[in-house]
């Protein structure tokens, strides 16, 4: 016991270190998270929005500031996070698969991925609630913080999968970059009022989107709309698992000992 314990902390260890040799994501955290959320404060204007919420129908009418504020909160975690996740995936694959071959348990390298995910997923989608409370006061600002935890759970297993399976590393920020805009802008409260597609349900951040502006502007929880997001995160964990996984798997069979040499005479130099 004491054993794997010891495996499984070292391996967090590493992916910890994986994270903060990566300064642009750490900038990204530490101005792009507050400059992005305040910017679209003061950017668009305080009147009155409308909406109603699709999840339950209730009609909302938050200041569109502080509406649009939600939806720039949810875009900066995703793609941090997955980003972040992305990068380590990208960079870290061939150490991971080296520790593989030398005979380091797989199963505490994926356990300590998830917790690594887990931890930057949580400082993320606080420090993203404690700006948003800098220009107003969320209804349920802890609620808030789950719901953005649970989007940057599912972004980060996301980057784990891109990371695993595209070659380079332009792809992987594309993806990211365009699955979370899309996502994302197809749920914008202010774009979207009044709609209720089937394709928007079936979206990544639905649940999360739906949680957040209920915490934001009501006392509603929406416990469903959070399982929703459980679900996601633990489809796009699954991926991520089969693929490192697979990765790893194809590192160990490509390692082959030499096969001995039966019926032939090694020749030996003797030294005079």
């Amino acid at each position: 016991m004491r054993r794997h314990l010891v495996l499984f902390v070292t391996a967090i260890r590493y992916d910890v270190i994986e994270h903060a040799r990566n300064r642009f994501a750490m900038f990204l955290v530490v101005l792009f998270v507050p400059c992005w959320i305040m910017l679209v404060h003061a950017a668009v204007p305080d009147r009155p929005a409308p909406f109603r919420l699709q999840a339950t129908g209730q009609l909302l009418t938050p200041a569109g500031n502080n509406l649009t504020q939600i939806t720039g909160a949810i875009n900066a975690v995703t793609l941090i996070t997955g980003f972040m996740m992305f990068a380590a995936t990208f960079t870290g694959g061939r150490f991971d698969r080296r520790l593989a071959m030398a005979g380091y348990p797989r199963t505490h390298l994926a356990l300590a991925k998830i917790t690594s995910l887990g931890l930057a997923s949580a400082t993320v989608a606080s420090y993203a609630t404690a700006v948003t409370a800098m220009a107003w006061t969320p209804r349920q600002p802890f609620l808030l913080a789950t719901a953005l935890f649970c989007d940057a759970m599912t972004y980060g297993a996301l980057g784990v999968v891109f990371g695993s399976v595209l070659r380079r590393e332009v792809e992987g920020m594309f993806a990211m970059v365009m699955v979370s805009v899309v996502d994302v802008a197809l749920q914008n409260p202010l774009a979207s009022s009044g709609a209720d597609s089937p394709v928007v349900r079936l979206l990544p951040s639905y649940g999360t989107m739906q949680t957040a502006t209920a915490a934001a502007f009501s006392t509603g929880s929406l416990p469903a709309c959070l399982a929703i997001e459980l679900a996601w995160f633990l489809g796009a964990a699954l991926c991520a698992l089969l693929t490192f996984h697979r990765r790893t798997r194809n590192a160990l069979g490509r390692t082959r000992l030499p096969a001995p040499c039966v019926g032939r005479r090694a020749d030996v130099a003797v030294p005079d």
